[in-house]
């Protein structure tokens, strides 16, 4: 908000100052962006031949203003009102709302109102989700996928679900490249910073994803290079980062790579309160409140969101009858 704040002249303050009394309409909204109303319009229907710029301004104002078209104007238009649930993991996971984040200006844009759920990690709570959205009627739905989750209790969404962080066979899936951060990182710390003990605080390995497949990758490097390896898996929270630390640090490792920046916040703690001041520390993730207070540490951000805005675009594709099921593989950027 405040990149737009700094260039909005008075007649634009006048726009926000009635924001906060009234429901921003179109109009508002193209006289923020210096547009036409039809190019609003444009935007919010997702025509694609609006200039890609002029897109991101709008949409931006848009999540600024948190605007949401009017359905009986959408009515008038022809247009059918839509809903689609997201099913987050946890709603205190950074990640996790850093991609949410992404997706809501795009379904806000396309006239789109989210139900946003919470499964806590529980299979059996993603079904009763499931089935309270298909009871709703509900147009499709993003899931936030974890260990435990099967093709099987999705097949009747199978066309009208994107599932973030696990891939399945026949479904649109958007996934990021964990195995290539790791080994992005190991390169850094190796070969860059000239480190040969390099320790590891991860996730257990019944994670198939933060746990096994960020694991694994650090395994085969250490194996690739012949380097020691020197790993405690636990679980994902900073109490776990701030217990394995004391167990990795013990063996006098160069540097730490943490699967998580939520592990990292431990290892750093723990660190700190021993006095330790040669031990280089890295993670997967970037959470600011971490580069804030420990600002030494080497993060990858992973594309939350990427993630958000391209699983976001794939469903209202699958919802305008365009069902092509495939993974998507997000590069850290």
């Amino acid at each position: 908000m405040n990149n737009y704040i700094n260039i909005m002249s008075l007649k634009d303050l006048s726009y926000w100052n009635t924001a906060i009394v009234h429901k921003l309409t179109i109009k508002d909204i193209a006289a923020l962006c210096n547009v036409g109303k039809s190019t609003v319009s444009r935007v919010i229907n997702n025509d694609q031949k609006v200039n890609e710029v002029t897109r991101q301004k709008v949409l931006a104002v848009i999540e600024q203003y948190q605007f949401t078209p009017s359905k009986s104007a959408r009515a008038m238009r022809g247009l059918t009102s839509r809903t689609f649930g997201i099913i987050v993991t946890r709603l205190d996971s950074y990640a996790e709302n850093q991609t949410v984040r992404a997706i809501l200006p795009l379904l806000y844009a396309n006239g789109i109102d989210p139900i946003i759920l919470e499964s806590q990690f529980n299979p059996e709570k993603v079904d009763e989700h499931l089935t309270m959205l298909k009871r709703r009627k509900i147009d499709g739905v993003i899931l936030f996928a974890f260990t435990g989750i099967t093709s099987e209790q999705l097949a009747s969404w199978q066309q009208r679900i994107v599932v973030i962080a696990r891939s399945f066979d026949g479904y649109t899936c958007v996934c990021n490249d964990d195995t290539g951060t790791v080994k992005h990182l190991m390169e850094f710390l190796h070969q860059e910073k000239s480190f040969n003990e390099i320790g590891y605080v991860g996730i257990d390995l019944k994670d198939e994803t933060t746990g096994l497949l960020r694991f694994k990758a650090y395994e085969e490097y250490c194996q690739q290079y012949q380097l020691t390896i020197n790993a405690e898996l636990g679980a994902l929270n900073y109490q776990s980062g701030y217990q394995l630390a004391q167990k990795v640090v013990s063996k006098r490792p160069q540097a730490i790579l943490c699967a998580t920046d939520s592990l990292a916040f431990g290892v750093q703690k723990y660190i700190k309160t021993q006095g330790i001041k040669d031990v280089f520390v890295a993670c997967i993730g970037r959470n600011d409140l971490l580069t804030f207070l420990f600002p030494d540490t080497k993060t990858c951000r992973l594309g939350f969101r990427e993630s958000g805005e391209l699983s976001a675009r794939l469903l209202i594709n699958i919802i305008n009858d365009n069902f092509s099921p495939k993974t998507h593989i997000i590069t850290s950027p």
